[in-house]
């Protein structure tokens, strides 16, 4: 099993610069713990918070990475092919190593839509045409868009120097499909209990047979916190609990000792998961830096599941 991170990009700080500081020093104890990837989300019109966006952040992590996978997650339906796809290539040639494109189709009340002109109705047209016009692009061109994207024979420059791994995020039958028919990998939603995640990796199994593909990550993301022991983790986490984390059912959150946190990503592999992105549950940004750290001594516990 491998284990990686995605890191936060929304920060609460007077001082946007302090916000970018964080995600930088939050690269590099990744990167120290020997974490197997690292990646960021993707969000438009989040004010008033500070939301460090994708393409550009990423770029500034990338310096402090290493050839280990690297990537960001991209809401298709809010993006033109042609700029996604020179974003994207352009990432993936600063990258030392490989690049994945974590893709999804977005909520359908997120606020992103509206703002950004873009009807919540047509997210799954736009999302599969999107995916194979950038497809398209990446193997050189020249491409026309069709009909959620007309435009005329464009090409982009820097190609990938290798091929971009995307994967699919999703949590209905009708993404998981998607996923299966169209990824490279599956990304299971964060919100999932371990019950669910169960029930959704063998869909996703199934799904990948009936297509005929060969899936290259089957990966969920979890938020945790690795403490230095149990009762540690367990004061420090008990109020973010009480407050209802994101509305996730609490066994969807995994926290605890190194030892604990171990345990719990034991059962994913055993369910068919082979990667597990995680994002903090905490926002101090000394205990974000321990856990990253603890997260190390947890990866290598798992690493050969």
């Amino acid at each position: 099993m491998r284990i990686g991170v995605s890191l936060s990009s929304s920060h609460r700080t007077d001082d946007a610069r302090e916000g970018a500081r964080w995600m930088i020093e939050r690269t590099r104890a990744a990167r120290d713990a020997g974490l197997d990837s690292l990646f960021v989300g993707d969000h438009h019109a989040t004010g008033p918070g500070k939301y460090y966006q994708n393409s550009p952040i990423l770029g500034r992590l990338l310096a402090e990475w290493d050839g280990r996978p690297a990537g960001a997650l991209y809401l298709l339906p809010l993006w033109h092919p042609v700029l996604l796809a020179e974003q994207v290539a352009t990432l993936a040639s600063i990258a030392q190593g490989r690049f994945i494109m974590q893709c999804a189709v977005g909520a359908e009340d997120d606020p992103a839509f509206p703002a950004m002109g873009v009807k919540p109705s047509q997210r799954p047209s736009r999302f599969e045409e999107c995916l194979e016009t950038v497809r398209a692009l990446w193997a050189g061109g020249p491409v026309s868009g069709t009909r959620r994207y007309p435009f005329d024979r464009a090409r982009i420059a820097p190609l990938p120097s290798e091929p971009i791994e995307v994967w699919i995020g999703g949590s209905v039958p009708a993404t998981v499909d998607r996923a299966a028919r169209l990824g490279d990998g599956w990304l299971a939603d964060p919100g999932l209990t371990p019950v669910q995640a169960r029930e959704h990796v063998s869909m996703y199994l199934d799904r990948t047979v009936a297509h005929g593909r060969k899936p290259k990550a089957v990966a969920i993301r979890r938020d945790i916190y690795v403490g230095s022991d149990p009762e540690e983790a367990r004061r420090i986490v008990a109020p973010i609990l009480a407050r209802g984390y994101r509305g996730f059912h609490p066994s969807a959150l995994v926290w605890g000792s190194v030892e604990q946190v171990a345990e719990q990503f034991r059962t994913y592999a055993e369910a068919g998961y082979t990667e597990i992105v995680t994002r903090d549950l905490v926002s101090d940004p000394a205990l974000v830096l321990e856990s990253l750290g603890r997260l190390g001594e947890v990866r290598k516990l798992v690493a050969h599941v």
